[in-house]
């Protein structure tokens, strides 16, 4: 099922998990990472929506179902993640982001203060920083950049068991999503949704100023295999949160590498 709202006078959507979303429920937003949506969440967020929470799996602005244009900074992604939350009523949330989304998260979670109740972070790093390569590439040639971007993101051909099922190609469904998004997001506005999320990540600075406003609970889940934000990246910052740290087999795409990993990480940190 799926939930809309006005935000800035622009729709913002939600997938809720297959569940009508009740916000007196115990919340938790799913935020996603670049080039991304809500789906990369749904085994995620299906199960905690079927087991007593309220799940809001968002589409960041110029992603999937949401309105554009895409947001240009992660403290601009955080203000509208605020706003959906007032416009969905919901008065306590639990964050839990992916990559770029977990920047979101954190930044959220020291927003809302006593009102966030715990923070997943989820092939997180700080500093994001983005290879010049990279971005260049994404410039000149996007569709090669998202290629390698793929690559980098998958620790082998066929994790299994993997996210739908068994044998689902990883690579393929996650390029098909990357370019979906891109390719959307160039036709309704015209813009490089690939440098617009990676150049937010990359110029990200203030992780260590939200830890010292967070009032929560934190824990990270890191890939041992991630070569984008390899787990040795986030290691001061999990410092400066006093976060939990699990590490799952599996590169910097876990919730299709290590689905069940992922979950349980999830479900057993954020209690109903």
């Amino acid at each position: 099922m799926q939930v809309k709202f006005n935000v800035d006078s622009r729709t913002a959507y939600a997938y809720t998990g297959g569940k009508a979303f009740d916000p007196a429920l115990p919340c938790i937003v799913f935020i996603h990472g670049a080039l991304n949506d809500h789906s990369v969440w749904a085994l995620q967020s299906r199960y905690l929506a079927h087991h007593g929470f309220g799940v809001l799996a968002v589409d960041l602005p110029g992603h999937g179902c949401s309105d554009g244009p895409a947001l240009e900074s992660v403290e601009a992604m955080r203000d509208w993640i605020v706003a959906l939350l007032a416009a969905a009523g919901v008065p306590r949330a639990a964050l839990v982001g992916h990559s770029m989304g977990s920047l979101v998260a954190l930044e959220t979670a020291a927003a809302l203060g006593e009102r966030a109740t715990r923070l997943v972070m989820v092939g997180t790093a700080f500093p994001m920083k983005v290879s010049p390569a990279l971005l260049d590439t994404a410039r000149n040639d996007p569709l090669k950049a998202i290629g390698m971007v793929n690559i980098y993101e998958h620790s082998s051909l066929a994790a299994k068991p993997s996210a739908p099922g068994p044998g689902a190609w990883l690579r393929g469904s996650a390029n098909a999503l990357k370019r979906m998004t891109f390719e959307r997001y160039g036709a309704a506005h015209g813009g490089n949704l690939f440098v617009i999320d990676f150049a937010a990540c990359d110029r990200y600075t203030s992780a260590q100023a939200a830890a010292a406003k967070l009032r929560c609970a934190v824990r990270f889940v890191l890939g041992a295999s991630d070569a984008m934000t390899a787990p040795r990246d986030a290691a001061e910052l999990a410092r400066a949160l006093k976060a939990d740290v699990v590490m799952l087999a599996g590169g910097h795409s876990l919730m299709s590498e290590a689905p069940d990993g992922v979950l349980n990480a999830i479900a057993g940190f954020i209690k109903p």
